[in-house]
């Protein structure tokens, strides 16, 4: 049997595949959503297709179609961009204390992948960052439900982008959506306050140009975070 086969065949990869489905439906009305956006920004089919399979990440998506559409700097474009997806360096660099045994090719193929429910579901079946044989096939089962849920439903956005209504308010939806995930990932005080941090100043800073509220959000959750690493594990909230 080939290597391949024998993955999609295990019961790890199944029980990944399960872990995912119940926010699979939340992925994909973001991923509809996203793709909706982008097409009625004003960017063309191909390059909303483009960037949707290319660029894998929803949130950088949505941030940089509009500032592509309004001519924004191309440096603006990428620091957003940038600052949105600094977060998949931390996954990475947690994923390799389980990975880093495997080839560079599968390494890179698995990182395309990488999301951030995949990945906390991933730490919460192997709390311990040791190589198992289970954990490749744990980890496709959940990046195939995840990436084929968002890629499937995006490019319907897309497709249907400028026939949707404005009256059926899909950005409302996607907000709501992205709000049950991220409210998911929160557990304790070390995820709940940087979250409560940047939402308050993406507030505070709504009125500066090109979406740069979101840039302030990300600094000022990454300064509380990198401050609550330092302190007590019992202060966190966490299990010492």
């Amino acid at each position: 049997m080939h290597p391949n086969s024998a993955i999609w065949h295990s019961p790890h990869y199944r029980q990944g595949a399960k872990d995912m489905v119940g926010f699979g439906l939340g992925v994909g009305a973001w991923g509809l959503v996203t793709g909706v956006a982008m097409v009625k920004s004003g960017m063309g089919v191909a390059a909303a297709t483009a960037m949707s399979l290319l660029v894998f990440a929803g949130s950088a998506q949505l941030a940089a179609a509009p500032l592509i559409a309004s001519g924004a700097p191309i440096w603006v474009v990428w620091a957003t961009a940038l600052c949105l997806n600094l977060r998949f360096v931390i996954f990475s660099a947690q994923w390799r204390l389980y990975l880093k045994h495997l080839p560079l090719r599968q390494r890179a193929a698995m990182s395309y992948f990488c999301a951030d429910l995949n990945y906390v579901h991933f730490l919460r079946r192997f709390p311990e960052p040791v190589p198992a044989p289970e954990q490749v096939p744990y980890y496709w089962g959940g990046v195939s439900v995840n990436a084929g849920a968002w890629h499937v439903m995006s490019l319907i956005g897309i497709v249907l982008g400028h026939r949707v209504p404005a009256e059926w308010g899909l950005g409302f939806a996607g907000t709501v959506s992205l709000l049950a995930l991220s409210y998911s990932l929160l557990a304790d005080r070390s995820t709940w306050l940087p979250a409560v941090v940047a939402g308050g100043a993406a507030v505070a800073a709504y009125a500066l140009p090109m979406k740069l509220n979101m840039l302030v959000a990300i600094a000022s959750a990454v300064t509380i975070g990198a401050v609550i690493d330092h302190l007590p594990r019992v202060w966190r909230g966490q299990a010492s």
